[in-house]
């Protein structure tokens, strides 16, 4: 009795056993299939989205990857040029550096990324690092002066010639925002109630960056940003016989030309007024000049949302990004030329006068930017 409910007990757990690895078995064969059609499935969206989104119109270009169909081509050839970036057997450069872009243009996380090109969130994550790399070589030909010439806005302006002949741009700084630990939040804690960079850049009168430095701590004063990169070995250096127009922020030395202390500087503070001595008139001059560096800001961060708020990566990273965005900035104008992310001349200058804002405080770049039509002409 004994030994046939042993066997018993022996036959049924066989069957079980048996009936559990064919059950395994049908649910691996069906899993297989179910994965592979979805694989084809993913692939066959991302290939109609990309199509979409490259080869459509150029208007749907402009609107998700911040520049033109051309411009962006010219992009992908020159990092396979440069052996910067590759294609790999299941991701064209091309699918990199729109990924890249769409994060950095509309400040959107891996999720959204992964979602729109049915990538892992692992890919995503790699190749931005990737491409973030790759736009770092580009820095040493992007930002830099293309000519020490007299730029043609001060030598076909009689108000800036030839008072301003030897002045080849503007420098300032401005607060990005950023993400630190807690520990490191005090330091990164400056004007602004939330943690930001301190960037300092140099720029032409093309709305060109040729020089930027990022990083810094929120609550660094700009001289001391500046004094840094002038005795850093890689840093700033200017031309001989030409200087950088500054604001009274920076201490007036070779090189760097601030407005006269204690005197109407701004545009909007000469609504109704006319300079009445030489110090106001050289200073309503200055400032119409140095606008350059404020519509460069203005367009650089109308164009990459993701420096108008607080990213999500590492602070390097952030950094990296900064710097990225101002090497697009100027592949996109030297390429492209001026397109509806860039603010005129006449555009700001109209702001910045406005009578409407002339006893208010001054409102920080993003302010000005919500405030200002998204599109303009011409520079």
């Amino acid at each position: 009795m004994e030994n046939t409910t042993e066997f018993n007990r022996k036959l049924a757990f066989m069957v079980a056993c048996m009936v559990a690895y064919w059950a395994a078995i049908v649910s691996l064969t069906n899993r297989g299939n179910l994965v592979m059609y979805s694989i084809m499935e993913r692939n066959r969206d991302r290939m109609k989205y990309l199509e979409k989104l490259y080869c459509g119109q150029d208007f749907d270009c402009v609107n998700l990857l911040r520049m033109s169909k051309h411009v962006f081509f010219k992009l992908c050839s020159k990092f396979r040029s440069m052996d910067a970036l590759r294609d790999t057997w299941h991701c064209t450069v091309e699918e990199q550096v729109a990924m890249f872009l769409q994060t950095v243009g509309h400040k959107k996380k891996n999720r959204d990324i992964k979602f729109y090109f049915t990538r892992s969130g692992e890919t995503v994550s790699r190749y931005f690092n990737e491409v973030l790399y790759a736009i770092g070589q580009l820095g040493p030909e992007m930002l830099r002066h293309r000519s020490m010439d007299v730029p043609s806005k001060i030598r076909n302006n009689q108000r800036f010639y030839p008072f301003f002949e030897d002045c080849i741009g503007a420098i300032d700084g401005t607060h990005i925002p950023c993400t630190v630990p807690a520990t490191m939040a005090d330091r990164f804690r400056g004007r602004k109630p939330f943690t930001t960079q301190n960037v300092l850049v140099v720029v032409d009168f093309d709305l060109m960056f040729t020089y930027v430095s990022a990083g810094w701590e929120g609550s660094a004063h700009d001289s001391t940003v500046l004094r840094h990169s002038l005795d850093h070995p890689n840093g700033l250096r200017v031309p001989e016989g030409k200087y950088y127009l500054a604001d009274a922020g920076y201490a007036a030395m070779l090189g760097f030309l601030p407005p006269y202390r204690q005197v109407r500087y701004h545009l909007r503070e000469w609504i109704g007024n006319r300079p009445q001595t030489p110090q106001k008139l050289f200073n309503l001059r200055h400032s119409s000049l140095r606008t350059t560096v404020e519509r460069a800001f203005g367009t650089l961060k109308n164009r990459f949302k993701v420096l108008m708020s607080r990213p999500y990566y590492p602070l390097p990273t952030q950094v990296r990004v900064v710097i990225a965005c101002c090497i697009f900035h100027n592949w996109i104008l030297q390429n492209g030329g001026p397109d509806r992310f860039v603010y005129s001349e006449e555009l700001w200058r109209q702001y910045m006068s406005d009578d409407r804002y002339l006893h208010r405080a001054r409102p920080s770049i993003p302010s000005v930017i919500m405030r200002l039509p998204p599109a303009a002409n011409n520079i």
